[in-house]
């Protein structure tokens, strides 16, 4: 039983260390002053595809929903492992794409990484304040529902089901607002992509 508790208690701490480590290091690949070289052109599909894993997380939460309310627990087992897939998929793709290319900045049309006066009308900076209104509640709801993803899966795998229902009524919602809000967000930035 010792050694039971003691698995327990690495695994809970392997998911406080990496709920801390993955906003972290996102953080400092995107606020990095340079850039990793070398990568290639590659790297600018990265968005797309990050936006179709957003997509079909999206998806398979909704479904997973559908599955667990019919009280269907291996096609919702299925769909939430499938989620679980896609989001740590959008997670590499987003840290290579992030720690390889300068980030699009809304509004750039001229792509020369600043805007410029006559990129400043109103009506552009009006959809800017828009875009940035929901990046910045995506993005710090994407680093607060990484402990919340990685405990809800750690108690369904381990049998606490209890403890997996009390954590999913907050880990469900914030999971799926920060996948639509990630596509909403691609949708706004994606006419100024140059590649």
């Amino acid at each position: 039983m010792e050694s039971v508790n003691g698995k327990q208690k690495s695994y809970i701490k392997l998911i406080w260390v990496l709920s801390i480590a993955i906003p972290v290091v996102v953080a400092i690949l995107i606020f990095a002053p340079e850039k990793i070289q070398g990568a290639g052109d590659w790297v600018y599909i990265l968005p797309h595809l990050n936006a179709t894993f957003n997509s079909i997380t999206t998806v398979v939460l909704l479904l997973g929903l559908y599955f667990i309310k019919q009280k269907n627990i291996k096609a919702h087992k299925s769909m939430m492992s499938i989620a679980f897939t896609f989001g740590s998929l959008f997670l590499v793709s987003y840290v290579i794409y992030h720690s390889t290319a300068d980030s699009t900045i809304y509004g750039d049309i001229n792509g020369n990484g600043v805007l410029d006066d006559a990129e400043k009308t109103k009506d552009l900076m009006w959809w800017r304040g828009l875009y940035v209104g929901i990046l910045l509640p995506h993005i710090i709801l994407a680093a607060v529902v990484v402990p919340f993803v990685l405990f809800a899966f750690y108690y369904a795998l381990t049998d606490k089901i209890e403890k997996h229902k009390k954590i999913v009524k907050w880990t469900f919602p914030i999971w799926l607002i920060v996948s639509i809000s990630g596509v909403i967000v691609y949708l706004m930035i994606s006419p100024y992509y140059l590649n």
